[in-house]
């Protein structure tokens, strides 16, 4: 067994699938046609040929019946979305945090993360910086703490990986 087991997509994470899955079954039956699939990879910006999205069938469909069932596609996309998949450890999250984290209070301002953006050479605009703490800071307090950095560090890293 992988060293992912026992770790499980948060609830709100599967609800946000099924709401994305949900969308791309045009006709309601639980199930996605290839067609449907190959709607939904397009949706997240991939393009693949039709012989990858008929591999990607082959893959996911455990029962063989041609159609993607939502506990099929969950299986497919779960390993890459679990924070196992994170590029960084703990401790690495932990000090890339401490260089912005200049102050040491366990928070990151917009401020800290102005100058320690424009130290690493990527001078940000009002607007990217807003966009950023707005993005990560997900309890509202205008700071961003470790759990929520760790969080949007390895979604964009994420992000980055789908190409």
């Amino acid at each position: 067994m992988s060293g992912k087991e026992g770790v499980k997509l948060e609830d709100d994470q599967v609800a946000e699938l099924q709401d994305i899955f949900r969308s791309f079954d045009c006709n309601k039956d639980g199930s996605l046609t290839q067609l449907e699939l190959g709607s939904l990879i397009r949706s997240l910006g991939l393009n693949p040929s039709p012989a990858q999205l008929e591999a990607l069938i082959q893959k996911a469909d455990k029962n063989s019946n041609g159609l993607i069932e939502f506990s099929e596609f969950l299986e497919l996309v779960e390993p890459d979305l679990l924070p196992a998949k994170s590029p960084y450890t703990e401790e690495q999250l932990k000090q890339i945090f401490k260089m912005f984290d200049r102050d040491g209070n366990g928070y990151i301002t917009a401020a800290e993360l102005a100058h320690s953006m424009a130290k690493l050479g990527h001078a940000l605009t009002v607007e990217e910086l807003t966009g950023m703490i707005k993005e990560a800071d997900t309890d509202g307090d205008g700071c961003i703490n470790f759990q929520e950095f760790a969080k949007a560090i390895t979604s964009a890293a994420f992000d980055n990986s789908l190409g």
